[in-house]
């Protein structure tokens, strides 16, 4: 093992301040909605490589996360026009959390 990946192996917590400042409604739709399509599109991915392939699979997959995530999108819709309409600002801060799992 060399010293390099002895330092990453030691680094059990890390942090991303991912989004940090204030935004219209239109900035902040950008972002957010940027950010879900990818989760969303992530779990669509794991979704097909699961069953790309295998000609005996039911296709049966808990498509929870993704309805979850789309109503999240729904409901951040509503909220920004309601936000646009009265012409507010929004501050919005965001940190990923990372921890070592063993």
């Amino acid at each position: 093992m060399n010293t390099q990946t002895t330092d990453v192996l030691t680094m059990t917590d890390q942090k991303i301040n991912l989004i940090d400042g204030v935004f219209t409604a239109t900035e902040a739709g950008d972002i957010l909605h940027a950010m879900l399509d990818k989760k969303i599109n992530f779990h669509k991915l794991q979704r097909l490589s699961r069953t790309e392939g295998n000609i005996g699979d039911a296709c049966e997959y808990d498509s929870g996360r993704i309805i979850e995530l789309i109503d999240e999108k729904g409901k951040l819709k509503d909220f920004l026009s309601a936000i646009r309409a009265e012409g507010c600002k929004l501050e919005i801060k965001s940190t990923v959390q990372i921890n070592l799992k063993k």
